[in-house]
């Protein structure tokens, strides 16, 4: 009889073991179908490289490795008589290319004016010319009328020589009045043309100016480089240089971590995809931190699958295919508040995350 209810007692602690076991399945089936879960994500974050702008030495360092930093704090400065030298370099080229614009231009000025002198000088010619020529024509007159005269023995023969000698002077004014008025002109129009080219010159030299101007920002812009600064608040790490190392415009100094925009790429099975929609809240649990849940809501898909960012793409129109699920990066925004900082993350923890879907 004891055998019996021995038996008895094993059987249904089996059946009620048996019950609570299907019962867990159902609910985690039931459960887990309003869900679509990965291990294969992790924390991303802005990662910049800081890089020096100009060559020159390290004069000082600011920072320790792995310390928190703030935007705008100063992290390296960079010897600074090099390109202290430019800026003064181009400062004298630029006044000089300015000093050298006034010349050329008062030399411009001075021209037109003395064209202008000339221009006026030669309308006094012309009137001299008038005149000139107007004595000559009576000249001739008086010449024809004695020649008549004396041809009738009306006139002596010293009054045809006396209106002779009158009609040559008033031939040579003639001729002076006119040469006189030609050089004028010639002088007035040579003088506006070399007026023209000073003008020009002033013109090509205000071009030289504004490349000075240009030379001049850059010189200060690249002085200014030599104070290098944190790109935004963060962490600062993996620093690549010692004071007084030598270093090249563009070489990287070290690198900033950004610690307050976080996010997570979680890789879901195409298979998945269908049931994720931006927008989605989403359970975050991170393997160095198992006592913790982070919300967070699925942010965007990536375009393409993994596979296709890879430096040597799958090419399944060669050799023999077999067909691998492929994975396409989600992208999933992290809700950690309004805290400046989140010290338990960092980017490249390894990730579950679940997404519940509708």
């Amino acid at each position: 009889m004891e055998e019996k209810r021995k038996k008895a007692g094993t059987i249904l602690l089996v059946g009620v073991s048996v019950l609570i076991t299907g019962a867990a399945a159902i609910f985690y089936w039931l459960r887990s179908g309003n869900y679509e879960t990965t291990d294969n994500a992790q924390i991303d974050g802005n990662i910049i490289s800081v890089r020096s702008g100009v060559t020159s030495y390290v004069s000082g360092i600011y920072f320790l490795d792995d310390q928190i930093v703030e935007k705008g704090q100063l992290l390296f400065s960079l010897d600074t008589v090099e390109l202290k030298a430019k800026v003064e370099e181009a400062e004298a080229a630029l006044d000089y290319a300015r000093a050298d614009l006034g010349i050329a231009r008062n030399e411009a000025i001075a021209g037109y004016q003395n064209s202008g002198s000339y221009i006026e000088s030669s309308k006094a010619g012309a009137q001299e010319v008038i005149a000139a020529k107007a004595s000559l024509l009576k000249s001739q007159n008086e010449y024809r009328r004695v020649e008549q005269l004396l041809a009738i023995r009306a006139a002596t023969q010293e009054q045809f020589e006396n209106a002779q000698t009158a009609l040559k002077n008033a031939g040579a004014a003639f001729a002076k009045a006119q040469n006189q008025y030609k050089a004028s002109l010639s002088s007035a129009g040579s003088i506006r043309t070399q007026a023209k080219v000073k003008s020009q010159q002033a013109n090509l030299k205000l071009a030289l100016i504004r490349q000075r101007e240009a030379e001049l920002t850059l010189a200060r812009n690249n002085f200014e480089k030599a104070w290098i600064r944190a790109p935004f608040s963060g962490r600062v790490t993996r620093r690549a240089v010692q004071s007084g190392q030598y270093v090249s415009a563009g070489q990287a100094l070290c690198s900033v971590i950004d610690t307050v925009n976080y996010w997570v790429s979680a890789n879901f099975k195409e298979t998945q995809l269908s049931n994720i929609k931006q927008g989605q809240r989403v359970e975050v649990k991170i393997d160095a931190l198992p006592d913790r849940s982070i919300a967070g809501i699925v942010e965007s898909m990536s375009g393409a699958t993994g596979a296709k960012f890879s430096l040597i793409p799958a090419d399944n129109a060669t050799g023999n295919f077999i067909k691998i699920v492929q994975r396409v990066p989600v992208r999933i925004r992290l809700d950690i508040g309004n805290r400046k900082t989140d010290e338990g993350l960092f980017p490249g923890l390894s990730a579950f995350v679940k997404v519940k879907i509708d």
